[in-house]
C-alpha cells in the first residue's frame, strides 16, 4: 500500500499545476497581447475583455480612419501592460495559494 501525501504535498502540487508562468505571461502578451489575451491569462477577465472590445472596434474604424486612435490607445496599453505583468502574475498566484489554504 502506498503512503498517502499529507495535504501540504497535495496543495504544493496543486499549486505548481495551476500556477501562472511569467515566461507563457510574456509569450501570450507579445503575440495575442493587442486583444488583452495576456490579462485573461492572468485572471482579469474584464480588462481583458474591454481590451479586446477596444481593439476590435478599432480595427473595423480604421476603416474611416477614426479607429487609428484607438489602436494608439491599445498600443500604449500593450506597452504599459510589459510592465505590469510580473505584479499581475504574482497577485494571479497569490490569489491561488489563498484558495488552496482554505
Amino acid at each position: 500500500m502506498t503512503p498517502r501525501p499529507s495535504p501540504d504535498v497535495l496543495a504544493r502540487l496543486r499549486y505548481e499545476a495551476a500556477s501562472k508562468s511569467l515566461v507563457l505571461a510574456y509569450l501570450i502578451w507579445f503575440f495575442l497581447g493587442y486583444g488583452g489575451v495576456h490579462r485573461m491569462y492572468l485572471g482579469r477577465w474584464i480588462s481583458g475583455l474591454i481590451m479586446l472590445a477596444i481593439f476590435g472596434l478599432s480595427l473595423l474604424l480604421t476603416i474611416i480612419f477614426v479607429g487609428y486612435l484607438g489602436l494608439g490607445f491599445i498600443i500604449l496599453w500593450w506597452v504599459i501592460d510589459a510592465l505590469l505583468i510580473p505584479g499581475m502574475a504574482q497577485r494571479a498566484n497569490d490569489r491561488l495559494i489563498d484558495r488552496l489554504s482554505r
